[in-house]
């Protein structure tokens, strides 16, 4: 399972988009963003910024070493 954790990001969010694979993750996030933060385009630096913060977790959710 893979998450993504926005206050990684964005210092205070709270939104979290787990999914199986690291795409479906990218494309809840890049989604949340249009639809609750009013972005219109997310440009590539963005996705890859969420890319570099997608971490592995366990079925407890548990981040993975």
């Amino acid at each position: 399972m893979k998450r993504f954790d926005s206050g990684t990001l964005i210092p205070g969010s709270t939104w979290k988009a787990e999914a199986e694979s690291e795409a479906e993750v990218v494309r809840r996030a890049v989604e949340n963003l249009k639809n609750f933060h009013g972005e219109t385009i997310v440009r590539p630096e963005m996705v890859e910024r969420i890319k570099e913060r997608i971490v592995d977790v366990d079925a407890k959710g548990t981040t993975k070493h």
